[in-house]
């Protein structure tokens, strides 16, 4: 292995991989920062900027667009779980997903795919607030979604939290989602509550095998990839823990 600095090393000037000095940012030049298609649940933040370069120079200006989301900066997404005599089942939740059926061209995709539906298969998940800090308040906000998603009471202090957050589109968002899990009875769910939005309307839960959700994720079955991620955090959750069967 060759060590820092040395010739076919990362840092190594002119070895493959290398940086240019010429071209290694050490800082962003901001010449402009405004918020456009306000008044509505998202909007854009565009960035108008250049790279500061290591020897002082500066790149051609460029635009950097992100989405905004003024509500809240981050996610939790919680795989709720129950063990059954024939193994680990998960819930997902069927709900409106307008964006797709109206915006995504399946034309334009690079595999054939079918038109989107109205309805979208996920974990429960919903938006990090403002008082939510710390472990105790990603377990305090999977707990509300919990009961607000899937009617089921659970105590933050029953949630799981399944590692570091993970940023699903860093090249247009900052969001993270942040997976966490909670082991319910199935015979304990009650009626789904929402939160009174239209975009609640219609929405339903149903039970899948934990394998067989990955597997369906995999085919393209379920083709949200939060859901993939926290399903597959919860088996080598499960796994590790000693708690599957």
């Amino acid at each position: 292995m060759s060590s820092a600095g040395s010739p076919g090393s990362p840092g190594s000037p002119g070895s493959p991989g290398s940086v240019d000095p010429v071209h290694e940012v050490v800082a962003f030049v901001i010449d402009g920062d405004e918020l456009v298609g306000t008044g509505g649940f998202l909007a854009i933040r565009r960035l108008r900027m250049r790279n500061r370069r290591a020897d002082g120079s500066v790149s051609p200006p460029y635009v950097c667009d992100a989405i905004a989301r003024p509500y809240g900066q981050d996610a939790v997404v919680v795989a709720i779980y129950a063990r059954t005599a024939t193994g680990v089942e998960v819930l997902v939740r069927d709900g409106l997903r307008p964006a797709l059926p109206m915006a995504r061209d399946p034309a334009r995709a690079p595999l054939p795919e079918p038109a989107p539906r109205m309805f979208l298969t996920e974990l429960v998940a919903g938006i990090v607030e403002t008082g939510d800090v710390g472990e105790a308040g990603l377990r305090q906000r999977a707990a509300h979604e919990v009961a607000e998603e899937a009617g089921f009471v659970v105590e933050p202090s029953a949630v799981a939290l399944l590692g570091a957050g993970s940023y699903p589109s860093p090249g247009c968002m900052v969001e993270k989602f942040y997976f966490t899990a909670v082991e319910v009875d199935p015979t304990a769910q009650q009626p789904l509550a929402g939160d009174g939005s239209p975009m609640e309307e219609g929405a339903r839960t149903r039970w899948l095998a934990l394998d067989a959700a990955i597997d369906a994720c995999v085919q393209g079955a379920l083709v949200d990839l939060k859901t993939e991620l926290g399903l597959r955090r919860l088996r080598d959750h499960l796994g590790r823990d000693g708690l599957r069967r």
